[in-house]
């Protein structure tokens, strides 16, 4: 098994919708968006921004893009116009959620990270 961050088998783009952050998961292959489909669950998600204080994480799964959407609501205290966060519209959310740690069979990696 081999520690890498979520950035090297996927990318991501989030924003806000009111008082509730947006995060897209995209995976790089179909082996990639398989294994993020198995490790990144909406408990998983919650527990890595606990800072943030989501009150539930929701998942939604779209295959056809091998992307997971993920909705932490709640998490932007108010949102945009009524939070005094430094970033009340979540839009570095996703780049932090690549940061997450994850163990991947070595033997599985090279088939996730971005065709060179």
């Amino acid at each position: 098994m081999s520690e890498v961050k979520l950035i090297e088998i996927a990318y991501a783009r989030s924003g806000d919708k009111g008082a509730n952050a947006n995060i897209g998961v995209i995976a790089y292959t179909g082996e990639g968006y398989e294994f993020i489909k198995k490790t990144l669950t909406p408990e998983v998600v919650k527990d890595y921004f606990t800072g943030i204080y989501p009150h539930r994480v929701e998942r939604f799964e779209l295959p056809n893009l091998t992307a997971l959407n993920f909705v932490l609501h709640g998490a932007l205290d108010g949102g945009g116009s009524r939070s005094l966060r430094v970033d009340a519209q979540g839009k570095a959310l996703g780049q932090a959620l690549l940061q997450m740690k994850i163990e991947v069979p070595d033997e599985e990696l090279s088939k996730m990270r971005k065709p060179t």
